[in-house]
């Protein structure tokens, strides 16, 4: 589990789509590598099944891609950022993650939200879209996911789903449990109510997913604090809680980028989760914004 915020440094890490020019699992792999090299602490996945209707180009299975990313690196956290687990299975999503947390010795953060968009990625493929319904299948599907990460016999009877006298092992090697990090887009609250009751929260902001000519913007470091403030006004006594956000700098060491990142720390940030993608640049533009390193302060 991570530290207290007090007590820790910010962290930082990339976050990287499975599809396009990154749709390749093997690419993916070298690309945490030179991460790792470049002094990263973590290594996160976009989880898509077809992401945008049209859209016809490769992608590539984010959790074997996670597999293959845990045998090639020693110290940087992965996971997959965010998976929806409305269209998961849960049982199956604790034997997976469980398994990549023996697999890469407990490096795995599993952050988990309702998905985007609907339609290509839940009606498409007979899944309910429902916004309401996908909420209480991702918080009962929580529920049920720590219940067999346990170790313990474990039964549940919820709405959407049910499980019987069913004992899951091994544990996952993270104690209490492997972190869950809730990704949400303000100012709805709810998925910030649901983050607290977890281990950390990935805010996103409504106005970029939704913009047609894509502009590298973030949430404002006002709303930021905003954002924690609500969420640690609601978390119990524990210490331990990860602030992140995505974020976009230029890589080149100025103080411009030490500047925006400083001022979200200073907002309560704990991990800075820098944002690769085909509308910021072309693939070797952003392979040498990861070999530049991370903007430490």
């Amino acid at each position: 589990m991570s530290e207290s915020r007090a007590d820790s440094p910010l962290r930082y890490a990339i976050s990287v789509p499975p599809h396009g020019d990154y749709g390749d699992p093997r690419f993916l792999a070298t690309l945490a590598e030179e991460a790792e090299e470049a002094g990263w602490d973590g290594f996160f996945l976009w989880d898509h099944l077809a992401f945008m209707r049209g859209y016809a180009g490769p992608i590539v299975d984010p959790w074997i891609s996670l597999a293959a990313i845990a045998t090639v690196t020693t110290r940087l956290r992965i996971g997959p950022m965010v998976t929806p687990l409305a269209r998961r299975r849960p049982w199956k999503v604790a034997r997976e993650t469980v398994t990549l947390d023996h697999l890469s010795a407990g490096r795995l953060i599993l952050g988990v939200g309702l998905g985007y968009p609907r339609d290509s990625e839940f009606e498409d493929f007979g899944e309910d879209g429902d916004e309401r319904v996908r909420a209480e299948k991702l918080d009962e599907a929580l529920d049920v996911i720590e219940g067999l990460w346990s170790g313990q016999p474990f039964s549940y009877s919820g709405r959407h789903f049910q499980v019987r006298d069913c004992t899951f092992l091994p544990r996952p090697v993270q104690r209490p449990r492997i972190p869950i990090w809730v990704g949400g887009y303000w100012p709805h609250r709810r998925p910030f109510r649901r983050a607290a009751r977890w281990d950390g929260v990935l805010p996103g902001r409504l106005s970029l997913e939704r913009r047609r000519a894509w502009t590298p913007t973030m949430i404002p470091v006002d709303q930021y604090r905003e954002i924690a403030s609500f969420v640690s006004a609601r978390r119990a006594a524990e210490p331990t809680f990860d602030f992140a956000i995505g974020g976009y700098t230029d890589g080149d060491g100025g103080p411009a980028d030490r500047e925006r990142v400083e001022s979200y720390r200073t907002a309560g940030l704990t991990w800075w989760v820098e944002n690769l993608h085909g509308f910021r640049g072309d693939l070797e533009q952003m392979r040498r914004r990861v070999k530049l390193g991370p903007p430490r302060i």
